[in-house]
């Protein structure tokens, strides 16, 4: 195998561009020498190549669901301190970042007192359902309390949880910061 001719690799890269592949049309001519380097086969190139492109489709999937989750800061559980923290039992923590209360549909709440890692923690498997490439969105108590009663004011509740709805996880923090003051005219989610 020769080196790639600018003719050709231009001719790839449109090719590449042409099936949105942009990875391939990227890294086909640095793999191309690898895979003479190392003498593989036309089949482990293709496979090299294609997992390439496949690898960095998931990543862009992901970041892009942590984008939209809304994080204030993005934490994993990975960099949460356990050790510092040993009242917070880590095994169960990393059983629910395999996702499972999300299938079962349950709830998980936090409690705490302030600075005990209650958001990174909430993040964290918000980030771990993200991976998992479930549709969160992360916000606060207030922030909802308005958005809901803004929705009420414009009559638009309806399309607001309907939006709401179609997310797998919703991480709701500062639930303790919110004083609830119910109006003459309550809004209900049936």
């Amino acid at each position: 195998m020769t080196a790639v001719k600018p003719v050709q690799q231009a001719a790839i890269q449109q090719y590449a561009r042409q099936l949105h592949l942009p990875t391939l049309g990227d890294q086909f001519a640095g793999l191309a020498e690898e895979a003479v380097k190392e003498k593989q086969s036309h089949l482990s190139y293709l496979e090299a190549l294609l997992e390439a492109e496949v690898e960095e489709r998931d990543r862009k999937a992901v970041a892009r669901r942590i984008q939209d989750a809304h994080f204030p800061a993005v934490k994993t559980l990975e960099e949460f301190d356990f050790q510092s923290s040993q009242h917070i039992p880590a095994a169960i923590v990393r059983n629910l970042s395999e996702g499972g209360y999300l299938t079962r549909k349950e709830p998980v709440i936090f409690l705490g007192e302030t600075g005990t890692g209650k958001t990174h923690l909430a993040t964290g498997l918000g980030v771990a359902a993200c991976r998992q490439r479930k549709r969160v969105r992360f916000t606060t108590a207030a922030e909802m309390v308005t958005e809901l009663i803004e929705a009420q004011n414009k009559l638009e509740l309806t399309r607001v949880r309907n939006r709401w709805t179609r997310y797998d996880l919703i991480v709701i923090d500062e639930l303790g910061y919110v004083v609830m003051r119910m109006p003459r005219r309550s809004c209900y989610f049936r």
